[in-house]
């Protein structure tokens, strides 16, 4: 094959144990997650010549690496925060195609969750309190007053409601109750999240992303592995990334965010619009997040996405299915969530999730076309990768 022609499939997926795990450790996440992703995959474990992995502490690619037993010949240890692993999964398809790796494992395993409970506080709230970002810590504007910030900005600048909020945390709920292994499936009303504590305007506490302890991997493959897998490939048809800010005063506007620039990106390269797509993995450690990425990504215009997610549109039998596992709202998310969508959106292509969880078209087939988008920081750096089945 011609370097740089080869297209690239996800060949393997795989979630580790996930929810309250108090006795294992972030690398036996990895090599779980690791072990059965390439299981799924079908393929032999030598044929991985490529190995990408970040993560909250010291979890440095060569160290997980050793431990599960890989010599790469292509590292990745790119970290932009939850928009890791889009961006990395971009990086590994160029280099598939460009003959640098022909399989490429992203892994992640994290048991943020368990920290806390022990007192083995491991990362802060933000990329660091050096240069610039001395002069906003100090007055304790950390991550999640920074996306309460841009929310109250919509809300104010495009009558955005508290109710078309809630409603977010309502649906994905919907969708987490169909998905046993989600930590959260208890039904919710937009009254009972309005009514919980209020832990940074206008976020109460079910407009948060929950904490988790788990672990994911993803494996990549180039075009001629493909016959030899075990289930149907799953393409990368477009990918798109890009930085934005880490100060809230080198951000323009509030209200837009770094998807705009990446989806743009990767919906042009793949090729399709977001009109085509009909399933939708994105980013949501706060509802706010995932009502602007929608409007970001293209779904609807710019305002618009209080309205455009109303009346069910999100959940499973909706018209845009939106994290169908139940997200980082209600189904897991422990530290950085990026790749979970990926997982999520490869299972959802293949037409593998549970009874109830499964999105079919009109046809009653599995979706065709599905997106994944993480997001890193406070809106500070965005991975958008378009998946595809033949």
């Amino acid at each position: 094959m011609t370097p740089g022609k080869r297209k690239v499939a996800v060949v393997g997926v795989a979630l580790s144990d996930c929810g309250r795990l108090d006795t294992v450790t972030p690398y036996a996440l990895h090599a779980q997650a690791a072990r059965r992703a390439v299981a799924d995959s079908g393929l032999d474990r030598s044929l991985v010549d490529g190995f990408a992995s970040a993560g909250l502490g010291t979890l440095a690619p060569i160290d997980v690496a050793e431990y599960l037993g890989l010599r790469p010949t292509w590292v990745d240890s790119t970290s932009v925060g939850g928009s890791t692993w889009e961006v990395m999964a971009a990086h590994a398809a160029d280099a598939i195609a460009a003959g640098h790796a022909n399989a490429v494992l992203l892994a992640y395993g994290s048991t943020a969750r368990a920290d806390i409970k022990a007192g083995r506080r491991t990362a802060g709230l933000s990329f660091g309190t050096r240069g610039p970002a001395q002069f906003e810590a100090p007055y304790g504007h950390t991550l999640i007053a920074k996306y309460a910030m841009a929310a109250r900005r919509h809300m104010h600048q495009y009558g955005t409601t508290l109710e078309q909020l809630a409603d977010i945390a309502v649906q994905t709920r919907a969708n987490a109750a169909h998905n046993p292994h989600a930590m959260y499936r208890t039904p919710l009303t937009v009254d009972e999240v309005l009514g919980g504590p209020v832990i940074a305007d206008p976020f109460t506490r079910l407009q948060c992303c929950i904490r988790s302890d788990g672990g994911c991997a993803v494996l990549l493959a180039a075009e001629e592995y493909v016959p030899d897998t075990a289930k149907p490939p799953v393409w990368i048809a477009g990918t798109g990334t890009t930085v934005s800010h880490t100060t809230m005063s080198e951000w323009e506007d509030f209200t837009t965010t770094p998807a705009a620039v990446s989806g743009r990106l990767a919906f042009g390269r793949a090729g399709v619009t977001p009109q085509e797509i009909e399933v939708a993995q994105l980013y949501d450690a706060f509802t706010y997040m995932t009502l602007v990425t929608l409007e970001d990504l293209g779904f609807c215009a710019k305002g618009e996405g209080g309205a455009f997610a109303a009346r069910g549109r999100l959940t499973i039998g909706g018209d845009l299915p939106v994290n169908t596992d139940g997200g980082g709202l209600s189904a897991c998310h422990p530290g950085m969530r990026g790749l979970f969508l990926l997982v999520e959106a490869v299972r959802q292509l293949r037409g593998e999730a549970e009874e109830g969880r499964q999105v079919r078209t009109a046809g009653g087939r599995p979706p065709r076309l599905a997106v994944a988008s993480g997001t890193g920081g406070w809106f500070c750096s965005s991975g958008t990768v378009i998946l595809a089945r033949d």
